[in-house]
Order: structure tokens, then C-alpha cells, then sequence
């Protein structure tokens, strides 16, 4: 017996010395929601990738300081799988269990949406990186902005209108046909506000179809936009799906261009699009090709730490990071309330995908967009488009 009790006693303390060393209470906990799994993927891979990078270099640095002390932070990553339900019960456990003090992401609007229901009512600060649909800051009941949720992206009305006059202005293209997704927040919202500007100075919309998220055969409603004869396609469809319908309307006889949206904008489009996206044009956060110093520098890094080129989730999540890291300096202590209002009132952010400022009492920054062209398999620069 007293031997037994005797490694009973050894084994407890042993137990205590390795767990006491995994003690999180000076640590600043920081969530991730990102679609690792699901329908896009590689959206969920550049916010991990980025989100892991901005934390290393913070604790390089020896964590973020308040008041006379430095305090490392610790990174709390969850898969959404692509799933909305998914999305507001990691949100949950980040929150209730976890006790994270903010969160980054989901990315997809369809996948923030919910996340960010969860975070208001639980006055906890989320930022979503690449959600640019309005409701994703605004209260589902009094469409009023929410107050403890973000984001570092523009926003649809903006990019919608860019596109449209793109279209018009820049292309000369005055007869256009639309094919989005009606189930999907964001493709719809876009659709509509690109609809709406594109007829207002001018344009016509010979026509405008809709199919449902996960459908694959696209032939119906090509036809008729075949049939329609416009001068271009507008598809505010993410890139796993663009390809596809790019290449079912090349099939079918469909000869115009294509113009996209910033959900084009993954590497991963050009891989499963190859030479049938070349010479077309979409809108976007940053041009990696030109860049300031500051956006040169996180591009570098982030080569060297990942073997390629940061993708508009990427630059939008280190920028999430940057915000954050600003508004513990401001509040200079761990604490969620003061974490919010920190970040309410930072006055402008220079960040690698360019300098953005907070509107009063608004969660959406003021900031620009660019368009790029796909040229031989590569996003190059074409214009900015300040708002």
C-alpha cells in the first residue's frame, strides 16, 4: 500500500509539472474560424497560413506588450468545414470555452454570417477577413451596425459598382448577362448591386440566372445566356465553381469574356481553369505585383515561410492580425470590451493590402479595390479603384 501510494503521489506531480507548464493564464488567447475543409478550401488554408505567421512574428517579438510586460499569444484554430451551423458553433466554443478575447474569420459571407451572430451577442470582437457582404456587420433585426464585429475587406455595394462600371467604362461593353448563386449571400448580393449600377449608367441586362450552391451542371442556364447574346458574363461565383462554368459555356459555343469578383481570387482558379480564364479580368483586395514596401515585405515572408504567393485571404487575415495587435496597444490591457473599443476608433491602418479607416459607428473600413487581369496563368495589376 505505501508503495502504491508512493507512485500514486510521484505520478501527480509529475502530472502538475507537465501540465503547469501548458498554463494559458498569461497567454492572449486569439480564435481562427476557417474553412479548412468544404466547399473552398483553399480559402481556409491562406487564413490559417496567414493567421499562423502574424502570431509568430508577434511572439519572435515577445508577445504583445501592456504596460511593463510582454504577453505571448496563443492561437485557437477552428474548422467551419464550410458549414454555416458549423461556423456559429465554433464561434461558440471559441467564445464560452476557449475564452478568447477576439476572433478572425470565418471568411466566406455565407460562413460569417452566423459566426458574427454568435460574437455580437456575446460582445466579443470578430473580424472577418474576405466576408464583403453588408449584413455580415449589420444587426439582423434593426439593420443597424453591430457593434463588437468587423471587417478588413471592402465591401459589395463598392465592388459591385467598380464592376460595373468597369464594364461599361473600361471595356465598352454595353449588353451583360449575369450567373450567380441565389443561395449564396454574397454571390446574390453582388449579382443584384452589379444589376442595378450597370442599368443605372446605361448598360443593359439581357440576362440574369441563378443556380443553387454544390450544383455542377450549368447548361440550362448558358443556353439561354447564349441565346440573350451579351457582350460579357459576369460570375460573382467562387473559384472552385468559375472554372467549371467557364468551361461548360466555352462548350456550348459562348465566345464573350467573363469579368469576376474578389471570390476569384485564389491560385487555385488558374489551376482548375488553366487557359480558359487568360485575358479576364476581376476585382480584388491587392495586387501582389504592385506593391508597397510594406505589402513587398509580408509577400517575401510569407514565400519564404509557404513556397507561394499570398493570396487576397492571406494579405486580408495578416491585416485582421495588424488591427488586432493595434488595438491591444491602444487598450493596453486584455479585455474584450477594451479590445472593442480600440479597434472601433483606430483612425487609419496601413496595412499590406493598403490603408484603410473606420467609418463612425461602422464596422466596414474605407479602402480601395483593384482590378487584376489573368495573363498566362498569373494575376497581374490593371487599375485601383479608390471609393
Amino acid at each position: 500500500m505505501k508503495k502504491s501510494s508512493l507512485m500514486i503521489a510521484l505520478l501527480i506531480i509529475f502530472s502538475l509539472g507537465i501540465f503547469g507548464c501548458s498554463d494559458d493564464s498569461s497567454k492572449i488567447k486569439i480564435g481562427v474560424i476557417a474553412e479548412l475543409t468544404g466547399d473552398v478550401p483553399a480559402v481556409g488554408a491562406s487564413c490559417k497560413n496567414a493567421a499562423e505567421m502574424a502570431v509568430q512574428e508577434i511572439n519572435d517579438a515577445g508577445g504583445i506588450q501592456l504596460g511593463d510586460k510582454k504577453y505571448p499569444v496563443k492561437l485557437m484554430i477552428e474548422d467551419n468545414a464550410g458549414k454555416a451551423d458549423q461556423s456559429a458553433a465554433a464561434a461558440q466554443k471559441l467564445i464560452t470555452q476557449q475564452k478568447v478575447t477576439a476572433i478572425v474569420g470565418p471568411n466566406a459571407s455565407r460562413y460569417a454570417l452566423p459566426a458574427a451572430e454568435i460574437a455580437e451577442s456575446s460582445k466579443t470582437v470578430l473580424i472577418t477577413p474576405w466576408s464583403t457582404a453588408p449584413k455580415a456587420t449589420l444587426d439582423s433585426k434593426t439593420n443597424a451596425p453591430k457593434k463588437y464585429v468587423f471587417r478588413a475587406c471592402f465591401i459589395d455595394p463598392f465592388q459591385g459598382g467598380v464592376l460595373a462600371k468597369f464594364a461599361l467604362n473600361d471595356l465598352k461593353l454595353k449588353k451583360a448577362a449575369v450567373l450567380y448563386d441565389v443561395a449564396s449571400e454574397y454571390n446574390k448580393g453582388i449579382a443584384e448591386i452589379f444589376k442595378d449600377v450597370y442599368e443605372k449608367n446605361g448598360g443593359q441586362i439581357v440576362a440574369f440566372e441563378t443556380y443553387t450552391t454544390n450544383d455542377k451542371d450549368f447548361s440550362s442556364q448558358l443556353t439561354k445566356i447564349k441565346q440573350a447574346a451579351p457582350d460579357v458574363i459576369f460570375l460573382p461565383n467562387y473559384y472552385s465553381e468559375v472554372p467549371l462554368q467557364i468551361q461548360q459555356a466555352k462548350r456550348l459555343g459562348i465566345t464573350v469574356p467573363f469579368i469576376g469578383s474578389d471570390s476569384w481570387g485564389s491560385e487555385e482558379l488558374v489551376k482548375l481553369c488553366g487557359k480558359d480564364c487568360n485575358d479576364y479580368y476581376f476585382s480584388t483586395h491587392y495586387a501582389a505585383d504592385s506593391a508597397s514596401d510594406t505589402t513587398k515585405k509580408f509577400i517575401a515572408n510569407y514565400k519564404a515561410k509557404y513556397g507561394t504567393t499570398p493570396d487576397d485571404v492571406a494579405a486580408l487575415t495578416y491585416d485582421s492580425f495588424g488591427l488586432l495587435w493595434q488595438s491591444f496597444k491602444t487598450a493596453g490591457k486584455n479585455d474584450r470590451q477594451g479590445i472593442r473599443d480600440a479597434l472601433a476608433k483606430i483612425p487609419q491602418y496601413e496595412g499590406v493590402t493598403g490603408n484603410m479607416q473606420f467609418q463612425e459607428g461602422s464596422g466596414d473600413p474605407i479602402k480601395s479595390a483593384v482590378i487584376l487581369k489573368i495573363k498566362d496563368g498569373k494575376f497581374t495589376w490593371f487599375a485601383n479603384a479608390k471609393p
